[in-house]
């Protein structure tokens, strides 16, 4: 699946997909197990399980389109090395062409909204320019939570992290703004706090026209989470804090009427959770 689009309300959320992976789920998720994965098999295939157990996963942006603003949020892998993620160098998509294609050149983007800062949600905020990084997005604002920033800019060496190529460039221009994790980001759109993944993750909250939706980023990084919230991953930076964040997330959205965008959610990507005999699981908006 390519663009996919969803309207909450007037506003208008359009997805950018850069790639696509499938992933061994015990290798992602080290606390599954087959047998529980089994459990969930109906729901998850075709779209976010595939036909040999594999967890489907995509990087992918957001464009958030509300009352003239146009909002990206995060940014993919870009043109980044990174050490270990060799398997996802060159396989990506023309992500900045298609969504020049679609209407929206990256001129035209106002904010850059990045819910951590992990390679593959700020890759493209920079660019090559000759031996430089510059930014890639020059009209837009980049939003950070500054307890994010706080905490890679003082962590030790990650080979990992493209903060020094991605994120600073941006803030030593200017272009960058520290914010706090409920920062009000225009009429319809604000951050949520969704601390564990790493401290000052937030996902993101479009409200219009009596219409909701929230935005992921990683405090769930497959729809199985939704249904087993202490599953984490080896790059939760604190991972009985995200399972807190995610059980809360569950209890908040179970039954209502918000759609959730999953920020790694494979095609169809959003939906809706809802509560059945065993518990809570994810139902595709088709």
């Amino acid at each position: 699946m390519g663009q996919l689009g969803w309207s909450i309300g007037s506003a208008r959320v359009t997805r950018f997909v850069e790639i696509e992976v499938p992933l061994d789920a015990q290798g992602f998720f080290p606390s599954s197990s087959p047998e529980a994965l089994a459990r969930h098999r109906a729901w998850l295939e075709p779209d976010f399980m595939d036909r040999n157990g594999q967890l489907l996963l995509s990087i992918h942006a957001l464009l958030v389109e509300i009352g003239g603003i146009r909002i990206l949020v995060d940014t993919c892998l870009g043109e980044h090395s990174v050490p270990g993620m060799e398997v996802l160098a060159g396989r990506g998509r023309a992500f900045l062409e298609e969504m020049a294609q679609a209407g929206a050149p990256r001129e035209s983007i106002d904010v850059v909204l990045c819910t951590h800062m992990h390679f593959d949600h700020v890759g493209w905020n920079t660019m090559r320019e000759g031996t430089r990084w510059v930014p890639t997005f020059p009209n837009a604002r980049y939003l950070f939570a500054k307890g994010e920033w706080e905490h890679w800019s003082t962590a030790p060496p990650d080979p990992t992290s493209t903060v020094k190529d991605a994120v600073k460039p941006v803030l030593d221009v200017g272009l960058g703004d520290l914010v706090a994790v409920d920062h009000r980001v225009c009429d319809g759109v604000r951050l949520v706090p969704t601390p564990g993944h790493t401290p000052g993750h937030v996902s993101v909250r479009i409200t219009s026209d009596g219409a909701e939706a929230l935005v992921t980023g990683d405090a769930t990084h497959h729809p199985v989470q939704l249904a087993e919230p202490d599953w984490g991953m080896s790059a939760d930076v604190d991972s009985k804090l995200a399972a807190a964040t995610r059980r809360r997330m569950i209890a908040e959205l179970a039954d209502s009427d918000t759609l959730v965008i999953g920020t790694h959610y494979a095609g169809p990507t959003a939906g809706h959770v809802v509560r059945g005999e065993t518990g809570a699981w994810f139902r595709a908006r088709r």
